[in-house]
C-alpha cells in the first residue's frame, strides 16, 4: 500500500470508529455537557471525548509515526512528517441541542497543510471527502462524486455562517455586508456548511475564530471539489482565524473584496 492508499484507509477508519463511538450518545436522555470557556458556553461531551481516544486508537494501530492534533487531548509528536487533525464533534452546540448539523472532522496534513479531509455526519450516515486525487461522498441515496456550483455572482448565491454574530463586531459587519449581496442567508449548520458547499448546493461560508482542527478537514473536501478556501486576505486558512469558503472564484473575489478591510486584530 503506498502512502495515498494508507493515508485514505486509514481516515476512513477513523471516521468509521468516531461514528461508533458517539452514536450511542446522540440524542440520549440525560446527555450532559462540561464547560471549557470561563467566561461563556464552550461545551464537550463524553461523546466527543470517545470519539477522539477511538480515532487515537486506530491511528496507534495503522500509523503510529504520526502525529496527532485533537480538540480534546492536544498534540501527540509524530516522526513520519504527517500530522492527524481531529475534531470528534465539531458542533457540540449542535449535537446537544440534536440537531444533524454537526459532524467528525479529519485531516492528513504535511508541511503544506492538509492534503486529505473527511466530513462525516454519523447520524445521517453521510461522509464527504477529498484530496489525493479524490472527491466524493457516501449515503443514503449512494456513492456520488462531488462538485462545487463554481462561479456565480454573489446576487444569485447562497451564503452560510454558524453564528449571526460572526465573532467581533467588525468582522460581523462585514460579513452582514457580503450576506445583503447574497439572495439567501442561513445560519447554525456548523461543519455541515462546508459539505454543502463541496456538494454543489451553497456558494458561500464565512467564518471567524476557528481552529486549525475546525478547517482542516473543509479546506482539503472543498478544494478537492473545486471550491477556494482562503483566509480573509487571501491567504492560507489551515491554521484557522477568518476563514472564507467559496464554490468558485466569482464569488470568492467578490466576499474577498469586502472581508480584506476588516482591521487585522
Amino acid at each position: 500500500m503506498d502512502q495515498s492508499d494508507s493515508l485514505i484507509a486509514t481516515a476512513h477508519a477513523l471516521a468509521d470508529a468516531a461514528r461508533a463511538a458517539i452514536r450511542p450518545y446522540f440524542r440520549q436522555p440525560g446527555l450532559e455537557a462540561d464547560n471549557k470557556l470561563a467566561g461563556g458556553f464552550d461545551p464537550v461531551t463524553a461523546g466527543d471525548r470517545a470519539a477522539e481516544l477511538a480515532m487515537r486508537d486506530v491511528l496507534r494501530d495503522m500509523r503510529p509515526d504520526d502525529a496527532i492534533i485533537g480538540e480534546e487531548f492536544g498534540q501527540t509528536d509524530g516522526k513520519s512528517g504527517i500530522s492527524w487533525v481531529l475534531d470528534p464533534i465539531d458542533g457540540t452546540r449542535g449535537f446537544l441541542s440534536g440537531t444533524p448539523t454537526w459532524g467528525v472532522l479529519i485531516a492528513a496534513a504535511d508541511e503544506t497543510g492538509p492534503i486529505f479531509g473527511v466530513i462525516d455526519q454519523p447520524y445521517i450516515g453521510e461522509r464527504f471527502w477529498g484530496g489525493l486525487g479524490q472527491a466524493a461522498m457516501d449515503g443514503p441515496f449512494g456513492p456520488r462524486p462531488l462538485k462545487t456550483l463554481g462561479s456565480r455572482p454573489l446576487s444569485e448565491a447562497i451564503i452560510f455562517t454558524t453564528f449571526p454574530e460572526v465573532g467581533s463586531k467588525a468582522e460581523g459587519a462585514a460579513f452582514h455586508q457580503v450576506a445583503q449581496t447574497c439572495r439567501l442567508t442561513r445560519y447554525g449548520m456548523d461543519c455541515y456548511a462546508y459539505a454543502l458547499l463541496a456538494a454543489g448546493h451553497i456558494d458561500v461560508v464565512i467564518e471567524a475564530g476557528l481552529s486549525n482542527y475546525d478547517i482542516q478537514a473543509p479546506i482539503a473536501v472543498i478544494q478537492a471539489a473545486g471550491g477556494i478556501v482562503t483566509d480573509w486576505q487571501g491567504g492560507p486558512a489551515h491554521q484557522g482565524g477568518r476563514v472564507l469558503a467559496a464554490a468558485g472564484a466569482e464569488q470568492h473575489a467578490a466576499a474577498l473584496e469586502i472581508l480584506r478591510h476588516v482591521p487585522l486584530d
